[in-house]
């Protein structure tokens, strides 16, 4: 069979998910990876520089996929913060569905947890960023130093309930991980509901309102 002169970067991925999940493990070399699907080493190295990276990019492949198709309903961009992180859930999780055998072989049953996370770490940015751009309302807070610990805060909460419902995910044994679907909206809106400024910026307020009288009551 002749080699293929060009490759995509999908290509050489849609491999990878194929050869692992018929063998349970990475490839010996890219060498013999490359000539099993038949093409030239090289142009896997056009690509990614190694199996690693091609676990992560699979994490942000379906990060891209999930945006893409988030952004192409008309809708999307009139929702509030609340409803944009709900959809970006439910259609993430979607796709981890579509490929659950190989998301399962890369997350649950490695035992270095370590290199489980090493694997997301792309993706925690990307995720992070997608969060900080959602219009969540926050305390002004005046100072532009404890702003941005502010929002370095939240994204990483946000981070970790992300890797929290992925937990949850991938111990799910509903049919059709309904009870996925469920932990989402619950996790989502709680805590959106915690992060509900209004009645704390009604105690403030309050504070605000106390300490003046308290300064006029002295004068």
């Amino acid at each position: 069979m002749a080699k293929k002169k060009e490759i995509t970067k999908q290509e050489i991925l849609s491999f990878y998910i194929d050869y692992f999940l018929e063998h349970n493990k990475q490839p010996t070399s890219v060498y013999l990876f490359a000539k099993h699907y038949t093409f030239d080493e090289s142009l896997f190295y056009k690509n990614y520089a190694s199996f690693d990276q091609i676990e992560k990019d699979f994490f942000n492949s379906l990060f891209t996929n999930t945006k893409t198709l988030l952004h192409k309903s008309d809708e999307f961009s009139s929702y509030d913060a609340r409803t944009q992180l709900l959809s970006f859930y439910f259609t993430y999780f979607e796709m981890l569905s579509a490929n659950r055998s190989f998301v399962v072989a890369q997350l649950k049953e490695s035992s270095n947890k370590l290199k489980s996370l090493y694997k997301l770490s792309e993706l925690r940015i990307h995720f992070k960023t997608f969060y900080n751009e959602l219009e969540i309302e926050k305390i002004d807070l005046k100072q532009d130093k404890l702003v941005e610990i502010q929002e370095k805060s939240m994204s990483e909460m946000a981070w970790l309930q992300f890797l929290f419902t992925l937990k949850f995910w991938l111990e799910d044994t509903s049919l059709s991980f309904e009870k996925t679907d469920i932990f989402i909206e619950k996790s989502v809106n709680t805590s959106f509901d915690l992060m509900d400024i209004a009645p704390l910026k009604s105690l403030i307020d309050f504070g605000k309102f106390m300490w003046q009288e308290k300064a006029s009551f002295k004068m």
